[in-house]
């Protein structure tokens, strides 16, 4: 496992971040604490030290099995990420939401759970549109000079707020949002049209959930095997048939699995990217941890690409014009040096 920095800053983390949504038998799916604790020690025998949790998960026993585990192994190794914003109550209307007050309540309750004294990551999960961004990063800052947090990030919220909050975090001093999730694979393209420039722009590492697909990508479907996604879902489509079809073929003649090269195509798409790969069984992991060692040439991700392009809309296709591209730059677009 080879390591990347996290965002703008100096953190280390694997190339892969083990998602643990599954681990928990609660809604009658999922890994027991038993299995948990032996993925955790697959991942982190291959090199893995990022782990991506939140309160939510599996109504907190996803963080309690965290806890026990590394509190039986070394935690200063493990780059510990959950999560605050989606209710594990419904007690009072401040048991959910981006406020500072359910901020502070959820962190503390998490802190409980996964038995440490601080969280090296601390993702806003989803947003609220109703708190200010400010009050986000300002809370979020405090906990960090507390020591309670080491790292800022949010998670599927929009770009124009992301962008928003970084650029104030930057002009009054505030810690700036480090990693951005959202949901992004070869089925689900759409954060190409905002999210990802934005991410690129502000050095933001993009950590993607459901990078497979929710399994689709894997060629389960095509397989005739059923799942939990509906037939009708946007991963069970023509499209989607079309797009696994490509993925599988290319599988087949690299000798490897659907699965590393659908992850692989998220980690080879000219930023900063490090896909979350969920496990409730050790196989399910020991394949998604070959990833590491395949690789994807410019006529696989050609490929790739074209099956499963999309319309950005405006601007974003108007840009690609050519009469904008030649009024934009003179006639000079080929020999102009692009940002990335």
């Amino acid at each position: 496992m080879k390591y990347k920095l996290l965002g703008r800053s100096g953190l280390k983390v694997s190339e892969l971040c083990l998602g643990t949504m599954g681990f928990g038998t609660e809604g009658g799916w999922g890994a027991d604490k038993e299995t948990s604790f032996a993925i955790m020690d697959a991942f982190a025998e291959a090199g893995g030290n990022f782990l991506d949790t939140a309160n939510v998960y599996k109504l907190g026993t996803s963080e309690k099995i965290i806890g026990e585990y590394i509190s039986n192994h070394d935690r200063d190794y493990f780059v510990l990420a959950t999560k605050y914003s989606l209710k594990d109550n419904l007690t009072n209307p401040n048991a959910s939401g981006n406020n500072r007050k359910n901020m502070m309540r959820s962190v503390e309750e998490s802190l409980k759970r996964l038995k440490t004294d601080f969280i090296d990551v601390l993702y806003l999960h989803i947003w609220d549109d109703i708190t200010p961004i400010d009050e986000v990063l300002r809370a979020m800052d405090d906990l960090i000079k507390q020591g309670k947090v080491n790292y800022a990030a949010i998670s599927d919220t929009p770009a124009w707020v992301v962008a928003k909050g970084n650029t104030l975090a930057q002009l009054m001093g505030w810690s700036q949002f480090v990693a951005l999730q959202v949901e992004y694979s070869l089925l689900a393209r759409t954060p190409e049209r905002e999210l990802i420039p934005m991410a690129k722009h502000f050095g933001i590492t993009v950590t993607p959930w459901a990078p497979l697909g929710g399994g689709a990508l894997t060629g389960k479907y095509l397989r005739g095997e059923d799942g939990r996604i509906k037939a009708e879902s946007v991963r069970r489509n023509d499209r989607s048939t079309d797009i696994t079809k490509a993925v599988v073929a290319i599988a087949d003649e690299l000798g490897i699995s659907a699965s590393n090269v659908a992850l692989k195509w998220t980690t080879q798409q000219g930023f900063s990217s490090i896909p979350i790969v969920g496990a409730t069984k050790i196989s399910q992991l020991e394949d998604n941890l070959k990833t590491v060692d395949a690789e994807l040439s410019k006529a696989h991700l050609q490929k790739l690409d074209e099956v499963s392009a999309i319309q950005l809309g405006f601007p974003g296709d108007f840009f690609r014009e050519e009469a904008v591209k030649t009024n934009t730059f003179g006639g000079f677009y080929d020999k102009v040096e692009k940002r990335v």
